[in-house]
């Protein structure tokens, strides 16, 4: 767009320079805005839809996201104060998707005229109607005490005794906290990524003096009584034909060297939702000292099916006649992973025989997204007459490629890679209930990097353990569409109660109603 020609200042009347001036650099800032919002737009633009990023974590392309529409919003404001001569025009809120729920409680504010005498003396107006709003007001966690009176009686007339109601049970006899309380402590800890020592910090600008290591005793005691619900919840999880695998790191301090050392905890996860089976999704993370796959072994002692998983060795075992616990599994191995071996080769090579790969696993993921949620007979079917001539002829071409280039290069190394796995990676081409990949249970292990991140390290393999349990319980409830708080806060209560261990069933997250 071309700029406007300069005026010349000397042929305007002395009396009305400074209003021209005025108006000439309120134009130079709104220039200055546009170009700020544009430069601000084409960078979100690069994050969502440009190559790198696909180089960026989900993590980091949300805290990408986050600043950019955080700057283009104060960029807009800007703008529109700035265009406005008078007072700002009312505007609708750009990013007010959705209408707030029913269920949240409604304070209603109502504003009268300050007369209601009709303006030609008539007498009092009636009124015709309403307009009505609604605003999200949000106030921060209100900390209560919980006061309990046991009142105690006798009788005048005699002296047999004083009655009164027993105590009422607690999780932590004797302790400050509700089971409401613990539940915030360890939603907001393996949920929310709080640490503890930053939960203390909270609690202080409250007013509530509570260490650290108090809160920590809370969320032992918690994971001790909750231990049980997940040993059953595993139990479930172990009956099922078809489970996905995975493990991630788990760092824990070592006092006696003065660092940190390597635990890991290993995801157990059943999602069966692809192909619209009836058993709900759920998962185990399991804590172990190390990522040797006896632990893998140990884990799954007790099932016998498929095992979706990625291409660690460690898994091999599990595959052997020798596996302890059960009889040799069946491995489907993920083509994401293949996808992103050729992935890193086209990303820093270029490759051209890198993108023939891609280009030939992206018809693959193209035929599954069609599939998906219907039934495993269908699934099955159409993979039998689509799928499995292309998955044969991506064999042919990766058996051409792997005689011609050498397997000490970049890009023959992840060839061989996917060669090492070609059996797994066709296992989903003969049962209509197992997925093309593992990201099932990789979207489940996110939430344990960010508090891995957050929390740096666990202080104790016990606390590796503790860490497992509790976030199993919310994972499985937030898959199953539960609201965590809720659900820990309500099977919190009823342990205190004396739930029978007979009934743990009815304490599984997917078991959970709000009534209950």
């Amino acid at each position: 767009m071309s700029s406007a020609p300069p005026i010349d200042l000397s042929a305007i009347p002395e009396a009305q320079r400074d209003a021209v001036l005025a108006v000439l650099r309120e134009r130079d800032m709104l220039r200055e805005a546009n170009k700020r919002l544009e430069h601000l737009v084409a960078e979100l633009n690069q994050a969502v839809h440009g190559k790198r990023s696909e180089k960026l974590s989900e993590d980091e392309r949300q805290l990408a996201f986050e600043d950019l529409e955080t700057a283009v919003a104060e960029a807009e404001t800007q703008q529109d104060a700035q265009a406005a001569t008078g007072p700002a025009p009312h505007k609708p809120a750009r990013r007010n998707r959705g209408n707030l729920p029913k269920d949240l409680p409604r304070i209603e504010k109502v504003i009268e005229p300050d007369s209601l005498d009709c303006p030609c003396g008539c007498g009092e107006m009636h009124r015709i109607g309403e307009d009505r709003t609604e605003r999200l007001d949000i106030i921060p966690a209100q900390l209560r005490v919980i006061v309990t009176v046991r009142p105690k009686y006798a009788c005048r007339a005699c002296a047999e005794g004083v009655i009164q109601a027993p105590a009422p049970a607690h999780l932590i006899e004797g302790g400050l906290p509700t089971e409401g309380a613990i539940a915030h402590v360890l939603v907001s800890k393996f949920s929310d990524h709080l640490p503890l020592y930053r939960q203390s910090q909270i609690l202080a600008r409250s007013g509530i003096d509570l260490h650290r290591s108090t809160l920590a005793d809370w969320v032992g005691t918690a994971a001790f009584h909750l231990g049980p619900v997940v040993d059953r919840l595993a139990e479930h999880l172990k009956g099922s034909g078809k489970l996905f695998m995975d493990e991630t790191t788990a760092p824990v301090l070592d006092p006696g060297r003065g660092r940190t050392k390597t635990g890991y905890l290993w995801a157990l996860a059943r999602d069966d939702r692809g192909w619209g089976g009836d058993d709900p999704p759920g998962v185990v993370f399991t804590y172990a000292p190390g990522r040797a796959g006896q632990n893998a072994e140990q884990i799954l002692q007790g099932f016998d099916g498929i095992l979706q998983l990625d291409g660690y060795t460690g898994y091999n075992r599990l595959t052997r006649p020798s596996r302890k616990g059960g009889a040799p599994v069946t491995v489907a191995h993920c083509w994401a992973h293949a996808r992103r071996k050729l992935k890193e080769v086209f990303d820093r090579d270029g490759s051209e025989i890198a993108a023939e790969g891609l280009r030939r696993i992206a018809e693959l993921y193209r035929i599954e997204a069609e599939i998906r949620g219907m039934g495993p007979g269908q699934r099955l079917s159409a993979r039998q007459a689509h799928t499995a001539p292309l998955v044969a002829g991506f064999g042919e071409w990766l058996q051409s490629q792997c005689r011609r280039i050498s397997s000490k290069s970049r890009l023959g190394e992840k060839l061989a890679y996917i060669h090492r796995q070609w059996d797994g990676l066709q296992t989903f081409l003969h049962d209509g209930r197992v997925e093309i990949d593992s990201n099932a249970v990789e979207n489940l292990i996110r939430p344990i990097a960010l508090t891995r991140k957050n929390a740096l390290f666990a202080g104790h393999d016990e606390g590796g353990r503790a860490w497992g349990c509790i976030a199993s319980l919310i994972a499985t409830a937030k898959i199953n569409g539960v609201e965590p708080f809720a659900y820990l806060k309500a099977t919190l209560e009823a342990i205190a109660a004396g739930h029978p261990a007979s009934r743990l069933d009815e304490l599984l997250p997917w078991n959970f109603q709000t009534s209950s």
